[in-house]
This record gives C-alpha cells, sequence and structure tokens, in this order.
C-alpha cells in the first residue's frame, strides 16, 4: 500500500475513533482502540514496538517504542493533551532522525478537535 493511502486510512479511522470516544480518555484507550480499528481493516499495526535508535556511524544506542508502527515503515505518535506542543513535534522528529524511519504521524486525541500532523524526514536531510 502506498504511503499516502496508508496515511489516509489511519486519518479516517482515527476521525472515526475521535467523533465516537470524544476527549477526555486516557492516551492507552486511544493506542488501543486505534490499533484495534486498523487491525480490523486489515492494517499490520504493532503497539509499543522496540525501534533501535543509532548514533550517526550507525552504532546502535537502544530502543525506543513506538506507539504504533504501521506495515513496519510508519511511527505514529499518540497524545491526548489540550494541544500538541513544540516538545511533541521535536519527539516525533527525534524519533524518525534516530530510528532512520522516514514517515510518521502525530496524533491527538485531547483536544475537542482531533489533530493529526504528518512528518516525513527524507534520508538524505539526517546526514
Amino acid at each position: 500500500m502506498e504511503i499516502n493511502s496508508l496515511c489516509d486510512i489511519i486519518r479516517e479511522t482515527s476521525f472515526d475513533l475521535h467523533c465516537f470516544l470524544r476527549h477526555g480518555h486516557l492516551e492507552k484507550i486511544y493506542e488501543n482502540a486505534l490499533a484495534h480499528r486498523l487491525t480490523k481493516r486489515g492494517v499490520d499495526v504493532k503497539q509499543q514496538y522496540p525501534l533501535r535508535v543509532f548514533d550517526q556511524d550507525g552504532t546502535p544506542l537502544g530502543d525506543y517504542f513506538a506507539d504504533l508502527f504501521i506495515e513496519n515503515r510508519l511511527i505514529v505518535e499518540l497524545k491526548a493533551c489540550k494541544a500538541l506542543a513544540d516538545e511533541h513535534v521535536a519527539q516525533i522528529l527525534g524519533y524518525l532522525r534516530s530510528s532512520r524511519i522516514e514517515h510518521g504521524l502525530l496524533i491527538n486525541f485531547g483536544a475537542s478537535k482531533l489533530q493529526i500532523k504528518k512528518y516525513i524526514l527524507s534520508q538524505d536531510l539526517q546526514l
């Protein structure tokens, strides 16, 4: 599946989920619900998936756990807060850079209006 189509499915599913649950739940509830709904749609979803963090020279430094790792190529970081902040953006960009995954979504279920931002970190820009 093409990455933009995959992101569209995640956006649609997140919107439906937000309409049903609204805001006010813990992040883990949204994580479980989104994983469940995406799996029902045939999407490969891994929760709290360990992604290797690498140094510039390729040395593994440890693991970070992605809220959701979709189709082995998309990091989804979930939030349940009033509004996304700069540190949330820095977090997803750091995860993309250090794990060398190119695509990520930052989704906030905690606001009255669902917030979704897509990030692309080209391998060429990382060096």
